[in-house]
């Protein structure tokens, strides 16, 4: 190993750009056709719709501008309202409770497990009330919701189901694609995702009013020209962003293949040091497949993990934390449901902000960079 190699910083997140981007791209400028109107979206929106549709085995794939985008257009079009009230984990990204509160509907915030820090069924079920109107399980790390459960509880009392699939593209329950097993499944394109067009979302359905609600509320609530329909707003997905996720869709399976070999490399050499460590490191189910979008360790001890990702970063490994402070306890949302008894018994979320810390599998890791990973865990988990 060379001494530039030991040195390069590992990045936690990568986008895998090569020349299939930077071909769709010049097609775009040279027809100059940056963007379109048009309800069905422009020519490469349109391909790159087609090709997840085919991914995921759904009918309708609707393009859109970020994955915070793909949320609030998949509640406007179910028609969540104020007053009503969506159950969501805190233990996420904010931008699945800015969607409901943009909405103006309330976020109501449940536990996880600590297995794999998806939505706790059981908390889950204690929280419905009369006023739910929606749940939102969030695949978090591409660890994939008890899905069978969620959808009981929506049937039993007839709520909605919309899968926050941000991270999850590629991730597999009961060989079912995340995404496709609620009424909507939304899912991001940003930069540090396992598919990227830098910034850009998509909402899968197979309702067909729901595809045509959605494809309304993207583009102003119009069909032909200035005849607004519904509320909505500019959410287009440009072209020269769908381009770049056209191409990238065509390299899809190798980039999965990429970070599942990495990820199944780093809990093979993390394993000898796990009970000694007392370290958590994630673990697929037979019914559970994983996209590795992230590699999320849990140190059991307290008072542990800060000091580690310290020492790692000044080892120029770009571990993070995701997510801390947990969105319940942002000033924002402090105040906004901390006097609410139904936002509260979230000590497993509380748990898992002060204990996790994600490693990078992208594409781009090499088999080097995970051994450097290893040691440096070893080393300073031994002297923390």
């Amino acid at each position: 190993m060379s001494s530039t190699n030991i040195t390069a910083a590992i990045p936690i997140n990568k986008p895998w750009i090569g020349e299939e981007e930077r071909h769709e791209v010049m097609h775009v400028l040279e027809e100059n056709a940056l963007t379109s109107a048009a309800k069905d979206g422009g020519k490469r929106v349109r391909d790159f719709e087609s090709l997840l549709r085919d991914h995921l085995k759904v009918k309708h794939v609707i393009a859109v501008n970020s994955g915070t985008t793909s949320l609030y257009a998949a509640l406007l079009s179910a028609g969540v309202k104020q007053g009503d009230e969506v159950l969501l984990p805190s233990f996420t990204f904010v931008a699945t409770a800015n969607s409901i509160v943009a909405a103006g509907a309330k976020p109501i915030f449940v536990d996880i497990n600590k297995d794999d820090f998806t939505i706790d069924v059981s908390r889950l079920k204690a929280k419905i009330t009369k006023k739910s109107k929606a749940i939102i399980p969030v695949h978090l790390y591409g660890h994939p919701s008890d899905m069978d459960e969620i959808i009981e509880l929506c049937n039993t009392h007839s709520l909605d189901l919309i899968e926050d699939a941000c991270q999850s593209l590629g991730s597999v329950y009961k060989k079912k694609q995340t995404g496709t097993m609620g009424i909507m499944g939304c899912f991001s394109l940003y930069a540090s995702k396992v598919l990227t067009c830098g910034e850009g979302g998509a909402i899968a359905t197979d309702n067909d009013n729901l595809a045509d609600k959605l494809k309304m509320i993207r583009n102003h609530g119009m069909v032909e020209g200035y005849d607004t329909r519904v509320f909505g707003l500019n959410f287009r997905l440009p072209e020269l962003s769908a381009a770049v996720a056209k191409a990238q869709m065509n390299k899809l399976p190798k980039m999965l293949d990429l970070r599942r070999q990495n990820a199944e490399l780093l809990t093979e050499m993390l394993f000898p040091i796990v009970d000694k460590s007392k370290i958590k490191v994630p673990q697929e189910t037979q019914e559970k497949k994983f996209n590795w979008y992230l590699y999320t360790i849990a140190f059991e001890e307290n008072n542990i993990r800060d000091k580690i990702k310290e020492k790692m970063i000044n080892d120029k490994i770009g571990v993070a934390i995701y997510y801390k402070p947990p969105v319940h306890k942002t000033p924002y949302y402090d105040r906004l449901v901390s006097s609410d008894k139904n936002n509260n018994n979230l000590d497993k979320t509380e748990w898992a902000s002060e204990h996790v810390l994600s490693l990078p599998v992208h594409p781009s890791v090499t088999n080097q960079d995970i051994e450097r990973m290893v040691e440096s865990i070893k080393k300073h988990n031994s002297v923390s």
